[in-house]
């Protein structure tokens, strides 16, 4: 062979190689830390209170997929839910330090109710200008995803599920005629969310529960962890201490499935080589009428944190023990779409319009008084637009598919995504994006409850209808995307 040939095939084969490189599947995970100051407010309930101690650090949770032609980011912040102006925010820098396109990124939040509202001064108003802690979260989750590309290496990847139906319950009952207490408007619902746990007026759940957590489990070439990311749906699990800040249950499902991959390393690992650390991700499915409350068989009264560890240690548990079957894959394609449809705000009608005028005339009983409260919550609606844009996501990892939206989802609607997906298997993630108040379908609609009520539900009522038939035709977009 002549000097002239071997130079030509040396040239060939670094070529060949350079390009096989290039669109290697990669990943790469991190942490952020967005712990406000204390004395912010708490949010979750009716009355914000002021945080008083931090129990445990909130965080962007971050992971980011390569396979070479399409990068793909996936946040979720230990957050009751982010305002619009957050995601925007932060997919904006993402694009102009990272080059991540704003479309690839998927930010949402646990809906942990322990947490310093990202939803803004005026959570309600849905035009905003970021304030300070808004601004600081949509810096941490731009940092975060940084972070996470600079620790990207060869990967592999896989898709798993494990049911887990003993911590999910529907908190939406049927009872027996003339129990559902009056709502605030002073008219009566068909249901009641989160009635007296062992009642014997308690009929049937008006809803079914999800029990499956599903989840990507990423690796790098060599077998090493690098991160998991999981969905279940479950609210939230709650009975933190006194003006506590945490993560709730997500945060310790993450430690606990931390120590978990920890303690599966060998001892002869290479110490020599410094690896960034194992992120556990505990995302939101579809939990809009969804909590851990058993209210046929209620559990007696625990400590502070006690449930929450309990919950959490079982799923992380159960997480790890489905992962030993994973068959993983190295060539992987990754896409995404993101659009935001426009669908129409839920308007007061005159009788309700008339309604709150007069109680709010007749002033505020006392801090609690939900008449008082759902009255303001009505005149803030009447100011909204008639329409405005909804932010929908769908990515497409492999053969896995995740469709989003920026509400408080009822299950019925996500078990439908999972279905009906073209592409499979599938799966949702709420609160993404934005946070646009709960979700609940049609049939829901018509028999009432908190959920329902206007200004805890700011879309029309066939919403849920019209958003799912526009996410799985994205579904099917993404699905043709080479």
């Amino acid at each position: 062979m002549s000097i002239r040939t071997a130079l030509i095939l040396l040239l060939i084969t670094l070529g060949t190689s350079s390009a096989w490189a290039a669109e290697t599947f990669q990943a790469g995970a991190a942490t952020s830390n967005i712990t406000p100051p204390l004395g912010g407010a708490i949010i979750g309930g009716f009355v914000p209170f002021p945080s008083t101690h931090i129990h445990d650090e909130l965080h962007a949770r971050c992971l980011v997929l390569d396979d070479g032609q399409t990068r793909l980011a996936l946040v979720v912040c230990d957050l009751l839910g982010i305002h619009a102006v957050v995601s925007d925010e932060a997919r904006k820098l993402i694009a102009e330090q990272s080059g991540i396109p704003r479309e690839n990124v998927l930010i949402s939040a646990t809906h942990t109710h322990s947490a310093t509202s990202a939803l803004g001064q005026r959570r309600w108003e849905h035009e905003q200008t970021a304030d300070e802690y808004q601004s600081f979260v949509a810096r941490r989750i731009a940092d975060g995803v940084a972070c996470a590309i600079n620790n990207l290496r060869p990967a592999q990847i896989a898709f798993g599920t494990v049911d887990v139906p003993e911590h999910v319950f529907n908190r939406r009952w049927h009872m027996r005629l003339g129990t559902v207490p009056e709502n605030p408007f002073g008219t009566a619902d068909i249901v009641k969310m989160n009635p007296p746990a062992g009642s014997p007026n308690l009929v049937e759940p008006a809803g079914p529960t999800d029990p499956q957590v599903s989840f990507l489990s990423v690796q790098d070439v060599d077998g090493r962890p690098i991160s998991i990311y999981a969905a279940y749906s479950l609210h939230y699990v709650g009975g933190v201490g006194s003006g506590h800040i945490s993560a709730d249950y997500y945060g310790y499902f993450c430690e606990r499935l931390k120590h978990l991959i920890e303690a599966d390393a060998t001892p002869q690992e290479d110490l020599s080589v410094d690896l960034p650390p194992f992120v556990a991700i505990m995302a939101n499915g579809t939990s809009g009428d969804i909590n851990n409350i058993n209210f046929r068989n209620p559990r007696p009264g625990k400590k502070p944190y006690e449930q929450m560890r309990y919950v959490a240690h079982d799923v992380a548990n159960q997480v790890h023990a489905a992962l030993e079957p994973l068959q993983y894959q190295r060539e992987v394609s990754l896409a995404a779409v993101y659009r935001e449809p426009t669908l129409a705000w839920r308007r007061p009608t005159p009788e309700e319009m008339k309604w709150a005028e007069e109680t709010l005339a007749a002033g505020r009983k006392n801090e609690r008084d939900l008449s008082y409260i759902y009255a303001e919550r009505t005149m803030r609606q009447s100011e909204y637009p008639e329409t405005g844009k909804v932010p929908l996501q769908v990515l497409r990892i492999g053969d896995v598919c995740i469709g989003t939206m920026p509400c408080e989802v009822f299950c019925e609607i996500g078990l439908d995504f999972k279905q009906r997906s073209p592409i499979q298997p599938a799966f949702m993630v709420e609160l993404a994006h934005a946070y646009l108040g709960y979700l609940p379908t049609p049939r829901q609609h018509q028999l009432g409850g908190y959920e329902t009520w206007i200004g805890t539900n700011r879309l029309e009522r066939d919403a849920s209808d019209k958003m799912l038939a526009e996410l799985l035709e994205m579904a099917e977009e993404v699905k043709a995307k080479p």
